[in-house]
């Protein structure tokens, strides 16, 4: 049950470091010569967004990440609250056998298989309540990443950048001035459009 723990205290953590991965996207480049490289750059409009500043403030992903968080304190809950009940059979178990309280060695096999039988079932309930919940991070993982591009798509109809580059920490952009950083403006957008469960 510990490990188990440990795999349940981690969900959290790993519900953001899935949501920061599938929000950064995939970048496609297309390899030209550097001379229409050159070209091609002097015309460009750029602009990026910093992940970690627009998953912080915006309120769908606060609201998914509460949610994870909630469901997977009630699974952690669920599992500690059974695993307790058969840790409490298993001692009241050996107690009895200790104390030959059973009337034959058959009687004592039958309750030792049962309780065999409820770990083996907790340990199946464990496994499908952490898989249902990595299914659901993904599917929320979907939703966060189709909703800050189709709100993308529809704020530069108007804005007109050749390329909106994703920003998080190190990893995508060493330098870039910040009169490029429409971080806040994409936050407020995306708030202003989203209506959160609680406000319906």
């Amino acid at each position: 049950m510990k490990r188990l723990n440990n795999v349940m205290g981690g969900l959290a953590a790993l519900a953001i470091a899935v949501l920061f991965s599938q929000c950064a996207g995939n970048s496609n480049t297309q390899t030209a010569s550097a001379p229409a490289q050159a070209a091609n750059l002097s015309g460009m409009k750029i602009a990026y967004v910093e992940i970690d500043t627009l998953l912080s403030q915006y309120n769908f992903c606060i609201d998914l990440n509460e949610a994870m968080v909630k469901k997977s304190e009630n699974v952690r809950l669920t599992l500690n609250q059974k695993a307790k009940e058969l840790d409490d059979q298993k001692r009241e178990f050996q107690t009895k056998y200790q104390n030959n309280a059973y009337l034959s060695q058959e009687r004592a096999q039958q309750e030792y298989n049962r309780i065999a039988k409820l770990e083996q079932d907790l340990q199946q309930l464990s496994n499908q309540l952490q898989t249902e919940l990595m299914q659901e991070n993904e599917k929320n993982s979907l939703q966060l990443r189709d909703s800050i591009n189709a709100f993308l798509k529809e704020y530069n109809k108007t804005k007109g950048y050749s390329m909106i580059i994703s920003n998080t920490g190190f990893d995508n952009l060493l330098y870039a001035d910040s009169i490029y950083n429409i971080t806040r403006e994409i936050v407020a957008g995306l708030n202003a459009r989203y209506s959160s469960p609680a406000t319906k």
